[in-house]
């Protein structure tokens, strides 16, 4: 374990990246067409950068999205006293040497729920940390506890008290069989970041599928981690004494490219969405399936390894088949894909339902989308109805969450005439180039700045 340095009179001064309100301004009503090509995965880059504190050499990521989330993270690093440096090719350099001041504050907390991945990385490295609650997406309890669990079970001792968490580790972590109450990503993910360095082995069950946490056993294990999924939802750990630096490329971003193919399948048109991965989207695919939606999984065009998705939208006056819909961990249909499928719902004829298993207050959205004329009903928390086809029509509506604001845009983009959203920020959280990837499909689109900052 790396030597910590010795503590410090508090004079740490937080730098945020402000996040500037804006609204967009969408003329609707107008079939896309063309190409996009999906950027990296914001789920996978966001752990990568928080691995970057597991050694003192340097970390070389390629395909980093250009979205605020990294910025945030890049800021609280630097704060931290790692090295970031951003290339113009989309890569990122990061250097962690004996970071400075092991101190994650509520600023960086509130604005990114991701910040919270450092508990695992900065306790098993340097043997104490304190770290904020964190805040993110307004989309239900998103409770950190097992988070903390699997710190305590490999041996850290923590206390909470007024908003943070104090955790220190007397000497290496230990290695541990943990054990999830429920199926977390970023729990399995934390747990991982801090097994590489323990004592020993650690078994975690039931341990996320996701291809994200994957990608991230990928990166680890080409730093010198010994990391493997034994099982589906196994993974175990055998701890090494320190790790080196590594170059990885990020996979690409399942929720963008699902994103853009229910544009096609809601708006009209056609779009290839390039760069994809058809493995990481099944459960997405096969619902375009059971819609009638006209896609084809066809060779991308630059990248060998990749794929790219085809996806042909209705005329006018046409409808997709009813379904219902049901968000589960992976390999199920993702919740942060929930509200691009739910508003390809809109489109089939007759009534189909939404179940929401993740999160409990994440169909909240689809009020917002009463304003473009979709027949929506919250039956609970965790249930709606949609009645189609919808016939879209402009309207002003408020982004709430990242992944729901990406899907307001969509709605406006199939309402004639323009419409407003506002909240535009909550996107660029997570959706690189938004505007200039919708522009290159023939959407016309702007943003204007509103007054304030957002929190």
């Amino acid at each position: 374990m790396s030597s910590t340095p010795s503590p410090k009179p508090f004079s740490w001064e937080y730098r945020p990246t402000a996040l500037a309100k804006e609204a967009f301004h969408i003329t609707g009503g107008r079939p896309l067409s063309g190409s996009v090509r999906v950027s990296g995965a914001k789920n996978a880059a966001l752990k990568m950068m928080a691995a970057s504190v597991l050694t003192g050499e340097r970390l070389h990521l390629e395909n980093v999205p250009e979205i605020l989330d990294i910025e945030v993270l890049r800021d609280t690093l630097r704060d931290l006293g790692v090295t970031v440096e951003r290339e113009a090719d989309g890569s990122m350099d990061l250097t962690a040497g004996d970071v400075e001041w092991l101190f994650v504050p509520l600023e960086a907390a509130a604005k990114m729920r991701a910040s919270f991945m450092l508990l695992g990385p900065l306790l098993a490295r340097f043997g104490r940390v304190i770290i904020s609650n964190p805040g993110g997406d307004r989309i239900g309890r998103r409770p950190v506890n097992l988070h903390v669990d699997a710190m305590r079970a490999l041996g850290a001792e923590i206390d909470y008290r007024d908003g943070y968490y104090f955790a220190k580790s007397n000497g290496r972590l230990k290695g541990a069989t943990i054990t999830f109450p429920q199926i977390t990503v970023m729990g399995t993910e934390n747990a991982i970041l801090a097994a590489v360095l323990a004592k020993g082995t650690t078994v975690i069950t039931p341990a996320a599928q996701e291809p994200e946490v994957d990608d991230l056993i990928t990166l680890l294990n080409a730093m010198g981690a010994q990391v493997a999924r034994t099982k589906p939802d196994r993974i175990e750990i055998q701890g090494v004494d320190a790790l080196h630096g590594a170059t990885h490329r990020i996979m690409p971003d399942r929720i963008e490219a699902g994103t853009f193919a229910a544009a096609a399948a809601v708006v009209g048109g056609t779009i290839n969405v390039d760069g994809v991965e058809p493995t990481h989207m099944k459960a997405f695919i096969d619902l375009l399936s059971e819609l009638g939606v006209d896609h084809a999984i066809e060779a991308d065009p630059v990248d060998a390894t990749r794929k790219s998705l085809r996806v042909t939208g209705l005329p006018p006056g046409g409808a997709y088949r009813a379904t219902n819909i049901r968000t589960q961990p992976f390999p199920g249909l993702a919740t942060d894909l929930q509200p691009s499928a739910g508003l390809m719902l809109t489109r089939a004829a007759g009534t189909s339902t939404i179940e929401e298993t993740i999160f409990e207050d994440r169909l909240e959205w689809l009020v917002g989308l009463r304003g473009f004329g979709a027949q929506v009903e919250i039956v609970d928390p965790r249930t709606a109805r949609v009645t189609g086809p919808t016939t879209f029509v402009a309207a002003e509506a408020e982004i709430p969450d990242l992944r729901a604001g990406a899907t307001l845009m969509l709605a406006a983009l199939a309402a004639p005439g323009a419409s407003r959203i506002h909240g535009a920020h909550h996107v660029r959280r997570g959706y690189a180039n938004i505007e200039e990837k919708f522009r290159g499909l023939g959407a016309e689109l702007t943003h204007v700045s509103e007054e304030g900052v957002a929190g």
